[in-house]
């Protein structure tokens, strides 16, 4: 995925009403942008963090700037919510995702259990359908590790219990947790911010649910999904 106009430097103020961040462009002018991104941002909503924004492309927009990249830990992270179901889409359509390769179709946001829209349903004449459910990840408190969820996610809890269900009805379902950054090598849930949604995943797993973790190169430019990463589950 590349931004489709260059991202504005910035220092980051404060983040704060969840979606809000008030940010000094380089010019010394204090906007405020949107933050896509319900999460806890633990480590990465730091004051004074060097940040990038994208610019709006619709006049009308009453948030002139959303923000994208934040630099934490020495390394650039994507903050933006609204990129990973692409970032995957983009992943298995050119072969990146081997375990999701092989079918003939993908639909985005299609309904299914309770009310739910799976991210990604991929489809087939010869095989089962797949339902793809995908996580942004970018918390990191240990070295190389990568960690969801960042904040309590009762709808990523409901997520797994619908997974199971398709599996039970003899489809496959798989979980993509994908690392908006570059300085992990591995994935774990952590269980300590959210044990329901560990203990909800260790149930999904055991009815063969399917999980996968893949990790981001990031620049300013783009953000393209370029590798797996090993599972502590």
């Amino acid at each position: 995925m590349q931004f489709p106009d260059p991202l504005i430097p910035g220092r980051l103020i404060k983040r704060y009403k969840r979606f809000l961040a008030d940010v000094e462009l380089k010019d010394g002018l204090v906007i405020t942008a949107h933050c896509a991104n319900p999460g806890g941002m633990i480590g990465l909503k730091e004051p004074g963090s060097d940040v990038w924004l994208s610019p709006a492309r619709n006049p009308n927009r009453k948030l002139k700037y959303s923000w994208e990249l934040v630099r934490a830990d020495g390394t650039l992270v994507g903050i933006n919510t609204a990129h990973p179901n692409g970032l995957v889409e983009e992943a298995i359509l050119d072969g990146t995702i081997n375990e999701l390769a092989g079918y003939d179709n993908l639909r985005r946001e299609v309904k299914y259990g309770k009310n739910s829209r799976i991210d990604l349903l991929l489809q087939s004449d010869d095989r089962s359908d797949c339902y793809v459910e995908v996580k942004n990840v970018h918390l990191r408190r240990q070295p190389g590790l990568a960690e969801f969820p960042d904040a309590v996610t009762a709808r990523g809890a409901k997520h797994l219990v619908e997974m199971s269900d398709m599996v039970a009805e003899g489809h496959r379902a798989v979980m993509v947790y994908l690392v908006q950054r570059a300085d992990c090598d591995r994935f774990a849930i952590a269980g300590d911010i959210d044990p329901t949604y560990r203990r909800h995943l260790d149930e999904a797993l055991a009815h063969g649910v399917e999980a996968v973790c893949y990790a981001c190169s990031i620049d300013v430019n783009g953000i393209t999904v370029d590798r797996s990463l090993e599972l502590a589950l």
